[in-house]
């Protein structure tokens, strides 16, 4: 089952809480917070803080900038009193991801400026898990928080770390807090939100490793598939991004986006690239639709946007694609996206569409 994240914010912030209530009693002013240079005291009070922006921003549909919104808890407030704000802003936003529509977004600046209803709970989850590690390692406390949490934000805002040998490990590494035996210590960092691209009649939203795992295993992914699933071709190319992100490899702006129609909110099909540009500035796309969204010329639009945006990019100097000798109606639709025949390779013809 593809989770939406209301449940994971409830139960990251009761973790939190019930930690950080066997220390209530402690000097929280007085103590560095981990590796962090905020005090144990300022680090809780930061909770309610980005608890109820992100909800802010997600039930207010704010896109273009933060919330010109101040946020703080009182200053005479005791550590239990923080504690209660904690509790009640984690309420406010997991109830803001619940009433959330599929389609909602709210602004956050990494990287593509917004965030759906599942960023913004794995960001909030991250939050809750990561600096309740910060207040327990300044004061000297043991903490580890489930690992289907970890899990949970590793699979839609770390999209680009390899999976390691337990997500609370590679949480921590992939944000400076740990190290990991054979990799790099991380010293600059931040997570990534899932790209959108607006393609006419179409939305093409980027499909996360946990969008991905619950397609290639036959869930829908988080989506509403017209005719009620996707079709092979994108379970397929979801495995693809599957074995990417075990590898490491997978960069979410060349991956693959489901085709989401404006009109109904509908998943009509899926197009994404094989993987991010070649040395010579190449890039391959590929598609699929379900057969009721077929002949309304929904994926020669999507690739007209896909293209683009890519042919923007400094790197990218063509896009890719190929197309069975027998196969049509695919070889017009790249033909109405401006793409033209340069290669045939046996049962093939390759496609092109240059700067």
């Amino acid at each position: 089952m593809h989770a939406v994240g209301g449940e994971q914010v409830e139960a990251a912030v009761a973790h939190c809480v019930a930690l950080l209530r066997t220390v209530a009693d402690r000097d929280w002013d007085g103590v560095t917070a981990g590796r962090l240079e905020w005090s144990c005291r300022h680090t809780a009070a930061h909770l309610p803080h980005a608890f109820l922006m992100y909800a802010g921003h997600l039930a207010g549909r704010v896109h273009d900038r933060r919330l010109p919104l101040r946020i703080s808890v009182d200053e005479g407030a005791d550590n239990a009193g923080v504690l209660r704000a904690v509790e009640a802003a984690g309420a406010l936003l997991a109830t803001a991801i619940r009433t959330a529509p599929r389609e909602a977004r709210g602004y956050h600046p990494y990287p593509f400026h917004s965030a759906n209803r599942e960023g913004f709970a794995a960001m909030g989850v991250a939050e809750a898990l990561l600096h309740t590690h910060d207040i327990a390692e300044g004061l000297g406390v043991a903490y580890e928080p489930p690992a289907d949490l970890c899990a949970f934000v590793l699979t839609r805002i770390f999209p680009h770390v390899r999976p390691g040998p337990g997500p609370w490990p590679t949480l921590l590494w992939a944000t400076g807090r740990a190290d990991l035996p054979g990799r790099a210590p991380v010293t600059e960092w931040h997570w990534y939100n899932n790209p959108v691209l607006p393609a006419g009649r179409l939305t093409l939203e980027g499909v996360t490793p946990a969008a991905a795992i619950d397609l290639s295993a036959g869930g829908d992914g988080g989506f509403p598939w017209l005719g009620g699933g996707p079709a092979d071709g994108t379970r397929e190319g979801a495995g693809m991004v599957v074995k990417q992100y075990e590898a490491g490899v997978h960069r979410p702006q060349w991956g693959m986006y489901v085709l989401v129609r404006r009109a109904d909110g509908r998943a009509v099909g899926a197009m994404g690239f094989h993987g991010p540009p070649d040395e010579d500035g190449r890039v391959e796309v590929g598609y699929d639709l379900v057969g009721a969204a077929r002949g309304h010329g929904y994926a020669a639009e999507a690739l007209r946007a896909l293209s683009a945006w890519a042919l923007a990019r400094e790197e990218v100097t063509s896009v890719f694609a190929r197309v069975a000798r027998d196969n049509l109606p695919s070889q017009g639709v790249v033909s109405r996206a401006g793409f033209t025949r340069v290669a045939e390779d046996g049962e093939q013809f390759a496609y092109a569409l240059r700067k």
